[in-house]
């Protein structure tokens, strides 16, 4: 082999293993932050959910053809950033009551907050607790930042230069979460 392409080669060789090493150093600054930039984007974020959230039903009663009477809804509007695939089994609040959905939501106040639903079939009604951001994150992932990407996005929420670094920065967690898998 000629000594210019295997010096190449070589070089090539060793320049991919430098990306790689700068991109996992990149990927360990991006996770030790992501609980920072999670509650920094819900805050953004809260400032209009009274306006796009939805009212959310605290309790109600369910006829025998399937229609809810006696509604009550929590104050706060909230918004979806995540459903949970497997419900906990259990309520904390009341460990007699099946969780039937169980989502992370945003509050109008800019707060992550867990919200089950269970139904026994002649009540329904919720529990919402409050998620530290590193919580939210291990149980909801990262769909919950993308969320509030959108969410930012869709209502000029920040300037266009913070959206593409947002942009870039989930791509690359994005990316780099396809290739672990």
């Amino acid at each position: 082999m000629d000594e210019v392409i295997e010096q190449g080669f070589y070089r090539l060789r060793s320049l991919v293993t430098e990306t790689k090493e700068v991109q996992d150093a990149a990927a360990l600054e991006i996770e030790k932050g992501s609980a920072e930039l999670l509650s920094m984007m819900a805050k953004t974020v809260g400032a209009v959910v009274e306006e796009i959230g939805q009212e959310f039903l605290l309790k109600a009663k369910m006829d025998t053809k399937g229609e809810l009477y006696d509604q009550k809804y929590y104050a706060e509007k909230m918004i979806i950033l995540g459903k949970s695939a497997e419900p906990v089994s259990f309520r904390p609040d009341n460990p007699t009551k099946k969780v039937d959905q169980q989502f992370c939501v945003l509050t109008e106040k800019g707060e992550i907050m867990e919200l089950m639903f269970s139904n026994d079939g002649f009540i329904i009604d919720t529990y919402t607790s409050k998620l530290s951001e590193d919580d939210a994150l291990h149980f909801y992932g990262y769909d919950i930042i993308y969320m509030l990407y959108s969410a930012m996005r869709d209502y000029a929420l920040a300037q266009q230069d913070v959206l593409d670094a947002l942009n870039l920065t989930l791509g690359f967690i994005q990316r780099r979460n396809e290739t672990k898998q």
